[in-house]
C-alpha cells in the first residue's frame, strides 16, 4: 500500500470517527433507541459479528486475536468471553476510550481467562506482534481492492491461523448509494465505502497470497447495511 495513499485515507477515517460521527457511532453501538435506518444497520452489524465469531473456535483459551478496527469493543468482549487474549486497536482514540469505559460493564470476561487490551493506533503496525487470528470487521471497507489486499498481506506473515475480514460487495444498490453520496458536501460525507467485486478480490488474493486460500464467505444484508465476510486460511 503506498504510504501517501494509506496515510491520507487513514487520516480521513480517523477524523470522521474521532470527531464528526463519534456521538452517532456511540449510540449505534449501544442499546439506546435509534431510528429505523440505524436500527437496520445495528441489526446487520450484530449478525455480522455473530458470523465472524462462529468462524472462530468455540474455545479460544490460549489464542491471541487482533481485533483490527475495534470501534467500541463489542467483538473483543465476545472473543474474550471465550478465553481469548485480544489486542483491540482502532484509529479513533475517542472510540477506544469509550471501549475502555464500556468494558467496566463486562468484567465477567475475565472470569473465563480472557484478556483485552484496547489501543489507539495503526492496525497494520508490525509492532503489534503475532496472532493466531486477525478479525477486521468493516475496517477495510473504505479501501479499494488492491489496498485491502495489501493490508491483508501486511498481516499474513504474523498470523498462524485465520484472517477474517469483511468487504462491501459490489451490488447495484450499493453502487447507487455510493454515487448519491458523492453529491453531498465534502464536510458532511463519511469516508466513502469502496464496493468490491468478489471475483476480482479472489483473483487478487490468489495472486498476492498464494499460501492462503479463501475458505468461507457469507453476506449479511439488513436494510441499509450490506457487508460480506471472507475467511482466509493457510493452504
Amino acid at each position: 500500500m503506498e504510504q501517501t495513499s494509506y496515510t491520507s485515507r487513514r487520516g480521513e477515517i480517523e477524523h470522521y470517527f474521532d470527531r464528526t460521527a463519534v456521538q452517532a457511532w456511540a449510540r449505534l453501538t449501544s442499546d439506546a433507541p435509534v431510528g429505523r435506518i440505524r436500527a437496520t444497520v445495528r441489526a446487520g452489524r450484530e449478525r455480522m459479528r455473530a458470523t465472524l465469531l462462529d468462524w472462530l473456535p468455540e474455545d479460544l483459551h490460549g489464542a491471541r486475536i487482533l481485533d483490527a478496527g475495534c470501534g467500541t469493543g463489542a467483538f473483543a468482549v465476545a472473543a474474550a468471553r471465550r478465553g481469548a487474549s485480544v489486542l483491540a486497536i482502532d484509529l479513533s482514540a475517542t472510540l477506544v476510550e469509550l471501549a475502555w469505559q464500556r468494558l467496566a460493564q463486562h468484567l465477567d470476561v475475565f472470569s473465563n481467562g480472557g484478556h483485552i487490551e484496547f489501543r489507539a493506533g495503526d492496525m497494520l503496525s508490525a509492532e503489534l506482534g503475532t496472532f493466531d487470528h486477525v478479525v477486521a470487521m468493516d475496517s477495510l471497507i473504505h479501501y479499494e481492492t488492491a489496498d485491502a489486499v495489501r493490508a491483508l498481506s501486511a498481516w499474513a506473515p504474523r498470523i498462524t491461523g485465520s484472517m477474517l475480514f469483511t468487504f462491501a460487495p459490489r451490488t447495484p444498490a450499493l453502487a447507487a448509494m455510493h454515487a448519491v453520496g458523492r453529491w453531498f458536501p465534502r464536510g458532511d460525507r463519511a469516508p466513502a465505502i469502496e464496493p468490491v467485486a468478489e471475483g476480482a478480490l479472489r483473483r487478487e488474493l490468489a495472486h498476492t497470497l498464494p499460501h492462503w486460500h479463501a475458505a468461507r464467505s457469507a453476506r449479511v444484508a439488513s436494510g441499509f447495511y450490506t457487508s460480506q465476510a471472507m475467511e482466509l486460511r493457510l493452504a
